[in-house]
């Protein structure tokens, strides 16, 4: 029989969206190679305002909103990891 060698998924492959940040399944992924870390993904539904999650939101907009400050050019580019990730946090 031939040698199979296992494979992890290291880095990015596999583990992310296309460009629009982490996927349930890369967020499991890194919760089982890091036991006791606390990792979410984006908060994309409808939130009641003041809730756990409208904070987080709110947070991650304002956090967000600097790096297109720091970031023009991917500010300006509808396809940057950056303009993706707010869309799907509806920043």
């Amino acid at each position: 029989m031939g040698d199979k060698s296992i494979r992890k998924t290291t880095g990015k492959g596999g583990n992310y969206g296309k460009k629009s940040g982490m996927t349930p399944k890369g967020t499991a992924a890194h919760r089982r190679a890091n036991p006791g870390s606390k990792i979410q993904t984006a908060v994309t539904g409808k939130v009641k305002p003041g809730s756990k999650d409208a904070k987080r939101r709110k947070s991650y907009c304002a956090r967000s909103a600097g790096q297109m400050k720091k970031f023009p050019k991917a500010a300006k580019d509808p396809n940057s990891r950056l303009r993706q990730a707010r869309k799907r946090w509806k920043c």
